[in-house]
Protein backbone atom coordinates (compact mmCIF):
# COMPACT_ATOMS: atom_id res chain seq x y z
CA UNK A 1 0.00 0.00 0.00
CA UNK A 2 1.23 3.52 -0.81
CA UNK A 3 2.64 5.38 2.16
CA UNK A 4 0.67 8.54 1.36
CA UNK A 5 -2.59 6.60 1.71
CA UNK A 6 -1.44 5.14 5.04
CA UNK A 7 -0.40 8.61 6.16
CA UNK A 8 -3.92 9.91 5.52
CA UNK A 9 -5.43 6.90 7.28
CA UNK A 10 -3.21 7.54 10.29
CA UNK A 11 -4.35 11.14 10.63
CA UNK A 12 -7.97 9.95 10.50
CA UNK A 13 -7.12 7.35 13.16
CA UNK A 14 -5.69 10.05 15.43
CA UNK A 15 -8.80 12.19 15.04
CA UNK A 16 -11.50 9.51 15.31
CA UNK A 17 -10.16 6.57 17.30
CA UNK A 18 -7.56 8.32 19.47
CA UNK A 19 -9.72 11.44 19.87
CA UNK A 20 -6.74 13.76 19.49
CA UNK A 21 -7.36 17.49 19.29
CA UNK A 22 -7.38 19.33 15.99
CA UNK A 23 -4.09 21.00 16.94
CA UNK A 24 -2.42 17.65 17.70
CA UNK A 25 -3.52 16.20 14.36
CA UNK A 26 -2.21 19.29 12.56
CA UNK A 27 1.15 18.91 14.31
CA UNK A 28 1.41 15.24 13.34
CA UNK A 29 0.51 16.13 9.76
CA UNK A 30 3.29 18.73 9.69
CA UNK A 31 5.95 16.52 11.31
CA UNK A 32 5.19 13.42 9.24
CA UNK A 33 4.66 15.49 6.11
CA UNK A 34 8.19 16.81 6.45
CA UNK A 35 9.55 13.26 6.70
CA UNK A 36 7.62 12.03 3.67
CA UNK A 37 8.63 15.06 1.58
CA UNK A 38 12.29 14.62 2.51
CA UNK A 39 12.53 10.82 2.27
CA UNK A 40 10.34 10.32 -0.83
CA UNK A 41 9.74 6.80 0.53
CA UNK A 42 7.21 5.15 -1.81
CA UNK A 43 6.17 2.45 0.66
CA UNK A 44 6.56 1.63 4.39
CA UNK A 45 9.14 -1.03 3.56
CA UNK A 46 11.48 1.70 2.31
CA UNK A 47 11.81 3.13 5.83
CA UNK A 48 15.11 1.76 7.17
CA UNK A 49 17.50 2.56 10.03
CA UNK A 50 19.86 4.23 7.55
CA UNK A 51 17.05 6.41 6.23
CA UNK A 52 16.06 7.45 9.75
CA UNK A 53 19.69 8.20 10.66
CA UNK A 54 20.04 10.46 7.63
CA UNK A 55 16.72 12.11 8.50
CA UNK A 56 18.04 12.90 11.97
CA UNK A 57 21.08 14.54 10.42
CA UNK A 58 18.80 16.53 8.13
CA UNK A 59 16.71 17.75 11.08
CA UNK A 60 19.84 18.72 13.00
CA UNK A 61 21.36 20.65 10.10
CA UNK A 62 18.27 22.29 8.64
CA UNK A 63 18.24 26.07 8.26
CA UNK A 64 16.84 27.89 10.13
CA UNK A 65 17.87 25.43 12.88
CA UNK A 66 15.26 23.44 14.79
CA UNK A 67 15.34 23.28 18.58
CA UNK A 68 16.28 19.88 20.00
CA UNK A 69 12.79 19.47 21.45
CA UNK A 70 11.25 20.16 18.02
CA UNK A 71 13.53 17.57 16.45
CA UNK A 72 12.31 15.10 19.07
CA UNK A 73 8.68 15.89 18.20
CA UNK A 74 9.40 14.93 14.58
CA UNK A 75 10.90 11.60 15.67
CA UNK A 76 8.09 10.88 18.15
CA UNK A 77 5.55 11.43 15.37
CA UNK A 78 7.46 9.06 13.07
CA UNK A 79 7.80 6.45 15.80
CA UNK A 80 4.07 6.56 16.59
CA UNK A 81 3.28 6.28 12.89
CA UNK A 82 5.42 3.11 12.73
CA UNK A 83 3.56 1.70 15.75
CA UNK A 84 0.29 2.32 13.91
CA UNK A 85 1.61 0.51 10.82
CA UNK A 86 2.67 -2.45 12.97
CA UNK A 87 -0.89 -2.65 14.38
CA UNK A 88 -2.14 -2.94 10.82
CA UNK A 89 0.44 -5.66 10.06
CA UNK A 90 2.19 -3.44 7.55
CA UNK A 91 5.81 -4.48 7.04
CA UNK A 92 8.13 -1.63 7.97
CA UNK A 93 10.84 -0.58 10.42
CA UNK A 94 9.93 -1.36 14.04
CA UNK A 95 9.29 1.71 16.20
CA UNK A 96 11.80 0.72 18.86
CA UNK A 97 14.61 1.19 16.32
CA UNK A 98 14.11 4.94 16.70
CA UNK A 99 15.75 6.15 19.89
CA UNK A 100 15.20 9.67 21.10
CA UNK A 101 18.18 11.77 22.04
CA UNK A 102 18.49 12.39 25.76
CA UNK A 103 17.20 15.87 26.41
CA UNK A 104 18.70 18.17 29.00
CA UNK A 105 16.64 19.43 31.92
CA UNK A 106 14.17 22.11 30.92
CA UNK A 107 14.69 25.57 32.34
CA UNK A 108 11.50 26.77 34.01
CA UNK A 109 10.61 30.44 33.83
CA UNK A 110 8.48 31.52 36.77
CA UNK A 111 7.74 34.64 38.78
CA UNK A 112 8.71 35.21 42.37
CA UNK A 113 5.86 36.12 44.74
CA UNK A 114 6.68 39.82 44.65
CA UNK A 115 6.68 39.79 40.83
CA UNK A 116 3.34 37.99 40.74
CA UNK A 117 1.80 40.65 42.97
CA UNK A 118 3.20 43.45 40.82
CA UNK A 119 1.84 41.82 37.67
CA UNK A 120 -1.63 41.22 39.10
CA UNK A 121 -1.79 44.76 40.53
CA UNK A 122 -0.74 46.33 37.22
CA UNK A 123 -4.23 45.84 35.77
CA UNK A 124 -6.04 48.48 37.81
CA UNK A 125 -9.03 50.57 36.83
CA UNK A 126 -12.77 50.34 36.22
CA UNK A 127 -12.97 50.25 32.44
CA UNK A 128 -14.37 47.07 30.89
CA UNK A 129 -11.03 46.33 29.24
CA UNK A 130 -9.09 46.69 32.49
CA UNK A 131 -11.62 44.59 34.43
CA UNK A 132 -11.32 41.89 31.74
CA UNK A 133 -7.54 41.96 31.79
CA UNK A 134 -7.46 41.80 35.59
CA UNK A 135 -9.76 38.76 35.50
CA UNK A 136 -7.55 37.04 32.90
CA UNK A 137 -4.36 37.52 34.90
CA UNK A 138 -5.98 36.42 38.15
CA UNK A 139 -7.53 33.36 36.49
CA UNK A 140 -4.25 32.27 34.90
CA UNK A 141 -2.43 32.39 38.23
CA UNK A 142 -5.30 30.92 40.27
CA UNK A 143 -5.88 27.90 38.04
CA UNK A 144 -2.68 27.23 36.08
CA UNK A 145 -4.72 27.02 32.87
CA UNK A 146 -3.03 26.69 29.50
CA UNK A 147 -3.74 29.70 27.31
CA UNK A 148 -5.75 27.56 24.86
CA UNK A 149 -7.88 26.29 27.74
CA UNK A 150 -8.54 29.81 28.98
CA UNK A 151 -9.56 31.03 25.51
CA UNK A 152 -12.02 28.16 25.07
CA UNK A 153 -13.93 28.88 28.31
CA UNK A 154 -17.57 29.87 28.11
CA UNK A 155 -19.48 31.89 30.69
CA UNK A 156 -21.80 29.05 31.58
CA UNK A 157 -18.92 26.63 32.19
CA UNK A 158 -17.41 28.64 35.07
CA UNK A 159 -19.16 28.27 38.43
CA UNK A 160 -18.04 31.45 40.15
CA UNK A 161 -20.23 30.87 43.20
CA UNK A 162 -18.67 27.49 43.96
CA UNK A 163 -15.21 28.71 43.03
CA UNK A 164 -14.43 25.71 40.86
CA UNK A 165 -15.14 24.38 37.39
CA UNK A 166 -14.17 21.63 34.97
CA UNK A 167 -11.89 22.31 32.02
CA UNK A 168 -11.13 20.09 29.05
CA UNK A 169 -7.38 19.97 28.44
CA UNK A 170 -4.86 18.02 26.39
CA UNK A 171 -6.01 14.62 25.20
CA UNK A 172 -9.61 15.77 25.71
CA UNK A 173 -9.24 15.04 29.45
CA UNK A 174 -11.36 16.79 32.04
CA UNK A 175 -9.95 18.17 35.27
CA UNK A 176 -11.24 20.46 38.01
CA UNK A 177 -9.59 23.82 38.66
CA UNK A 178 -10.21 26.22 41.52
CA UNK A 179 -10.68 29.97 41.85
CA UNK A 180 -8.90 32.00 44.49
CA UNK A 181 -10.98 34.64 46.23
CA UNK A 182 -9.28 37.42 44.25
CA UNK A 183 -9.87 35.58 40.95
CA UNK A 184 -13.53 35.05 41.85
CA UNK A 185 -14.02 38.75 42.62
CA UNK A 186 -12.19 39.82 39.46
CA UNK A 187 -14.46 37.60 37.33
CA UNK A 188 -17.59 38.89 39.05
CA UNK A 189 -16.54 42.51 38.51
CA UNK A 190 -15.81 41.89 34.84
CA UNK A 191 -18.97 39.94 34.02
CA UNK A 192 -21.15 42.49 35.86
CA UNK A 193 -20.05 45.10 33.30
CA UNK A 194 -20.52 42.91 30.21
CA UNK A 195 -23.45 44.06 28.06
CA UNK A 196 -23.06 41.57 25.19
CA UNK A 197 -24.63 38.12 25.07
CA UNK A 198 -21.65 36.25 23.60
CA UNK A 199 -21.07 32.84 25.19
CA UNK A 200 -17.29 33.27 25.44
CA UNK A 201 -15.95 34.10 28.91
CA UNK A 202 -13.40 36.55 27.53
CA UNK A 203 -14.17 38.66 24.46
CA UNK A 204 -12.62 41.51 22.57
CA UNK A 205 -13.71 45.03 23.34
CA UNK A 206 -16.39 45.97 20.85
CA UNK A 207 -15.81 49.19 18.98
CA UNK A 208 -18.76 51.55 18.75
CA UNK A 209 -21.39 50.11 16.44
CA UNK A 210 -21.83 51.84 13.11
CA UNK A 211 -25.16 52.81 11.61
CA UNK A 212 -26.36 50.75 8.66
CA UNK A 213 -28.31 52.18 5.72
CA UNK A 214 -31.58 50.96 7.25
CA UNK A 215 -30.88 52.64 10.56
CA UNK A 216 -29.98 49.51 12.53
CA UNK A 217 -26.78 49.11 14.53
CA UNK A 218 -24.00 46.99 13.09
CA UNK A 219 -21.04 45.75 15.10
CA UNK A 220 -17.59 45.97 13.57
CA UNK A 221 -16.98 42.34 14.50
CA UNK A 222 -18.79 39.13 13.70
CA UNK A 223 -20.00 37.07 16.67
CA UNK A 224 -17.40 34.40 15.86
CA UNK A 225 -14.65 37.02 16.13
CA UNK A 226 -15.45 38.13 19.68
CA UNK A 227 -13.64 35.36 21.55
CA UNK A 228 -10.10 36.30 22.56
CA UNK A 229 -7.33 34.33 20.85
CA UNK A 230 -4.17 32.90 22.45
CA UNK A 231 -2.16 35.53 20.61
CA UNK A 232 -4.30 38.28 22.17
CA UNK A 233 -3.65 36.85 25.65
CA UNK A 234 0.09 36.68 24.96
CA UNK A 235 0.15 40.35 24.01
CA UNK A 236 -1.95 41.22 27.05
CA UNK A 237 0.40 39.43 29.48
CA UNK A 238 3.49 41.03 27.94
CA UNK A 239 1.85 44.47 28.15
CA UNK A 240 1.15 44.20 31.87
CA UNK A 241 4.54 42.62 32.60
CA UNK A 242 6.18 45.68 31.04
CA UNK A 243 3.84 47.96 32.96
CA UNK A 244 4.81 46.18 36.19
CA UNK A 245 8.50 46.67 35.41
CA UNK A 246 9.22 42.94 35.05
CA UNK A 247 12.20 42.47 32.74
CA UNK A 248 11.81 38.70 32.31
CA UNK A 249 10.39 37.36 29.05
CA UNK A 250 6.85 36.77 30.32
CA UNK A 251 4.15 34.79 28.51
CA UNK A 252 0.90 33.13 29.68
CA UNK A 253 2.69 29.83 30.38
CA UNK A 254 4.93 31.67 32.85
CA UNK A 255 1.88 32.10 35.08
CA UNK A 256 1.19 28.36 34.80
CA UNK A 257 4.78 27.69 35.89
CA UNK A 258 4.38 30.22 38.71
CA UNK A 259 1.14 28.54 39.82
CA UNK A 260 2.84 25.12 40.09
CA UNK A 261 5.96 26.52 41.76
CA UNK A 262 3.87 28.40 44.32
CA UNK A 263 1.93 25.24 45.24
CA UNK A 264 5.04 23.10 45.67
CA UNK A 265 6.93 25.75 47.63
CA UNK A 266 4.01 25.95 50.04
CA UNK A 267 3.97 22.21 50.68
CA UNK A 268 1.55 20.77 48.10
CA UNK A 269 2.30 17.17 47.13
CA UNK A 270 3.45 16.37 43.61
CA UNK A 271 0.45 14.18 42.71
CA UNK A 272 -2.03 16.93 43.60
CA UNK A 273 -0.13 19.46 41.51
CA UNK A 274 -0.04 16.95 38.65
CA UNK A 275 -3.85 16.66 38.81
CA UNK A 276 -4.38 20.43 38.90
CA UNK A 277 -2.05 20.98 35.94
CA UNK A 278 -3.61 18.15 33.93
CA UNK A 279 -0.32 16.33 33.32
CA UNK A 280 -0.77 12.78 32.06
CA UNK A 281 2.56 11.73 33.58
CA UNK A 282 3.99 12.82 36.93
CA UNK A 283 7.47 13.05 35.39
CA UNK A 284 6.27 16.15 33.56
CA UNK A 285 5.34 17.73 36.89
CA UNK A 286 8.70 16.80 38.40
CA UNK A 287 10.44 19.51 36.37
CA UNK A 288 9.19 21.95 39.01
CA UNK A 289 11.02 20.19 41.82
CA UNK A 290 14.31 21.65 40.54
CA UNK A 291 13.20 25.10 41.64
CA UNK A 292 11.28 24.15 44.79
CA UNK A 293 13.64 21.84 46.67
CA UNK A 294 13.80 23.67 50.00
CA UNK A 295 15.36 20.58 51.59
CA UNK A 296 18.56 21.01 49.59
CA UNK A 297 18.61 24.69 50.49
CA UNK A 298 18.48 23.82 54.19
CA UNK A 299 21.31 21.30 53.77
CA UNK A 300 23.40 23.98 52.07
CA UNK A 301 22.65 26.44 54.85
CA UNK A 302 23.50 23.96 57.57
CA UNK A 303 26.74 22.54 56.21
CA UNK A 304 28.32 24.88 53.66
CA UNK A 305 31.31 27.11 54.55
CA UNK A 306 30.94 26.69 58.31
CA UNK A 307 34.41 28.13 58.99
CA UNK A 308 33.52 31.41 57.29
CA UNK A 309 30.66 32.00 59.73
CA UNK A 310 32.95 32.11 62.77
Amino acid sequence: MEIKKLFGDYLDYLEIEKNRSKKTVENYARYLGRFLAWSKAPAPGAITTDLVRNYRLYLNRISPPLKKITQSYHLIALRNFLKYLAKRDVKTLTADKIELAKAGDRAIDFLENEEVERLLDSASGNSLKTLRDKAILELLFSTGLRVSELCSLNRESVNIKRGEFAVRGKGDKLRVVFLSETARRALENYLAQRKDVDEALFVRNLKPARQSAGGSQKSNLKDSDLRLTPRSIQRLVKHYAAKAGIVKNIHPHTLRHSFATDLLRNGADLRSVQAMLGHANVTTTQIYTHVTDTGLKEVHRAFHALRRRK
